[in-house]
């Protein structure tokens, strides 16, 4: 039976797949502003669909086209990527 993981670090996967997916697969300008748009619906968590989790993960996504915060970001990423165990939890599916 497989170990039951902690809400926390299930976020973390979360926000990792949805960051990296955004940069690998949209162009740098829409990229921006896919950002602000989840950063809006952020801003109307109290609703039942959206969450104010959206705020924090449209600012990553943001931030990735900035190049200085974009090398801390990569760092923050490579960094969770290892305290998580990413890598294993996408082989065993």
């Amino acid at each position: 039976m497989p170990k039951q993981r902690h809400w926390k670090h299930r976020l973390v996967i979360v926000c990792y797949r949805i960051v990296r997916g955004a940069q690998r697969r949209v162009p740098p300008g829409a990229r921006a502003l896919t950002g602000l748009v989840v950063m809006t619906a952020g801003a109307f968590g109290f609703l039942p669909v959206l969450g104010f989790w959206m705020f924090p993960l449209g600012a990553l996504i943001v931030v990735s086209d900035v190049p200085p915060l974009r090398r801390r970001l990569d760092r923050w990423l490579i960094d969770t990527r290892r305290r998580y165990h990413i890598d294993l939890l996408e082989r065993s599916r």
